[in-house]
């Protein structure tokens, strides 16, 4: 049930209901919230990663939050000329990050809805009605208070009007609406967050992906030579066996012709991953698949020197984080929402305007007519309502808050596992740089044995088989250390920063449109 207030003032009060509609006015903007304060939850912060930097990983050295990653153009650092060109496009033309700015553009007009509420509603609403008919009598009177010409007549038609100004004004007492407006904002700021890192995310799938597909040409191009050394090989053993040389028998002409062609049916089967990579960069820069060409290139990229920084600066760096901890505080404004519920609704209302009978001298000062007045509403008994919807906001800041520190601790882990990574890679690729020497090495020699007559030729297949094996894996481990060096500035937070978040209220400050358009703000 409610209990409800109304008073309506005579004349002689109205001038000190103006200036109480005034003093209403410095009461709502110095009037207090209930509901708690917002304050950012701690979070354990180790001093330093595990795979920090040392005298093995100069690179990996420990920098500032002003220059601890790669800034904007981050891929620029892997010198491929395919990044360079189309990692721009990420921001203009991909459909997921346009999405994502839709979202924002959505939470800011919700800011702006809720900001409205602080303010009066103001109208003006106007009638005119004329009637008549038999029997019908006009009780209205003129300007002059004398009775209406026409008035009384059976069957004549009287026109009125009326002309009013209206407003109404919700009091904001206990900072419900100022906290819904808390609410809305870091929603917004966790929006606008989502989407940098919406931004971030598909820059990096396009990175991984023209790595991949750089990996794909270095595959053929290495298909291709062992298909060459393959058909040199052939070219011998038949040489070999048409001058009777003992070893190199029928059976090795049959295995050099069936390794030959197992590595022409590989060769010919990398052309759908190419393809697939080809088609997922082209979708990623908002193409058709038909509509971008990429030639091949045997050049890869090369593989970044990336300061890694301090645990503590990842709080900052990534937006994925900031947007966690908006999502916080939105909710912790909630709560203060659900707190104002307990507390009466206090609304201003007044009217001003004219109404005459008929319609002649309308606007004549003998009709103006006016009210003011006041309402209030408190809800004594909800059978507690109230209570579960407080209950229910505090228990969503809960986990908001788990959401938050796990976000912060998946963190740490992504960017430990990256650096791991990366140390273990490095040491790999040494071996296998090693290995790949010697394998050619070996099979030199022994093709050269083989031509000699001194070996068989299964000693050749040997060597060669080796040799490619050590070579893939070479280009494998290389590809994987470009790879996690995507994944650390991915998960390092690229150039982004928290400070970039917006004001929702400032349409001056927000993010353009992804189309290069500025944010429409009608």
């Amino acid at each position: 049930m409610t209990l409800r207030m109304n008073l309506h003032m005579n004349l002689d009060d109205l001038a000190r209901a103006t200036r109480a509609f005034g003093l209403s006015a410095c009461v709502v903007l110095a009037g207090c919230k209930v509901g708690p304060n917002y304050h950012r939850p701690e979070v354990p912060v180790a001093p330093e990663f595990i795979e920090q930097p040392d005298s093995e990983h100069p690179e990996w050295r420990r920098a500032t939050p002003q220059d601890a990653v790669p800034k904007g153009n981050w891929w620029t650092e892997f010198h491929d000329p395919l990044l360079d060109e189309l990692e721009p496009r990420i921001a203009v033309s991909n459909q997921t990050v346009r999405q994502a700015y839709a979202s924002y553009q959505q939470a800011v007009a919700e800011v702006k809805v809720a900001r409205a509420q602080l303010f009066p509603v103001i109208g003006v609403t106007g009638s005119v009605t004329r009637a008549g008919g038999p029997g019908y009598v006009n009780s209205g009177t003129g300007a002059n208070g004398t009775a209406a010409a026409g008035a009384g007549a059976a069957g004549h038609a009287v026109t009125s009007g009326t002309l009013e100004g209206t407003a109404s004004w919700a009091l904001d007492i206990w900072g419900q609406v100022r906290r819904l407006i808390e609410e809305n904002t870091a929603i917004a700021q966790s929006d606008e967050a989502t989407l940098a890192n919406a931004t971030l995310s598909e820059q990096t799938l396009l990175a991984t992906t023209v790595i991949e597909l750089r990996f794909a040409d270095a595959g053929i191009d290495l298909e291709e030579k062992t298909v060459q050394a393959l058909t040199d090989a052939l070219r011998v053993t038949k040489a070999q066996g048409e001058a009777g040389i003992s070893t190199a028998p029928p059976s090795a002409v049959i295995t050099a012709q069936v390794a030959l062609e197992s590595a022409q049916a590989s060769l010919i089967g990398l052309g759908v991953a190419r393809a697939q990579y080809a088609h997922a960069i082209a979708v990623l820069v908002g193409k058709n698949p038909e509509d971008l060409d990429i030639p091949r290139s045997t050049v890869t990229p090369t593989v970044p020197s990336i300061p890694v920084g301090v645990p503590s600066t990842l709080l900052e760096r990534r937006p994925d984080i900031a947007a966690a901890e908006r999502t916080m505080k939105a909710q912790n404004a909630a709560v203060g929402v659900a707190v104002a519920a307990y507390y009466p609704a206090i609304s201003l209302s007044g009217a001003a305007g004219f109404e005459q009978s008929p319609l002649a001298g309308l606007l004549h000062a003998a009709n103006h007519v006016w009210s003011l007045g006041a309402n209030g509403a408190e809800t004594v008994l909800d059978f507690g309502e109230r209570h579960a919807e407080v209950q229910a906001a505090r228990a969503a800041y809960d986990g908001a808050v788990a959401s938050y520190r796990n976000t912060v601790l998946t963190a740490f882990e992504d960017v430990e596992n990256d650096l791991a990574s990366l140390r273990i890679l490095a040491n790999q690729s040494q071996a296998l740089e090693t290995a790949v020497r010697d394998a050619i090495r070996g099979t030199e020699i022994a093709m050269a044995e083989f031509q000699a007559g001194t070996v068989d030729y299964t000693t050749v297949a040997s060597a060669q088989q080796t040799q490619l094996a050590d070579q893939q894996s070479a280009l494998s481990v290389q590809q994987s250390r470009l790879l996690a060096a995507v994944a650390l500035i991915d998960d390092l937070g690229g150039g982004w920063s928290a400070s970039e978040l917006h004001d929702p209220s400032n349409a001056q400050r927000l993010p353009s449109d992804p189309s290069g358009s500025p944010p429409r703000t009608e």
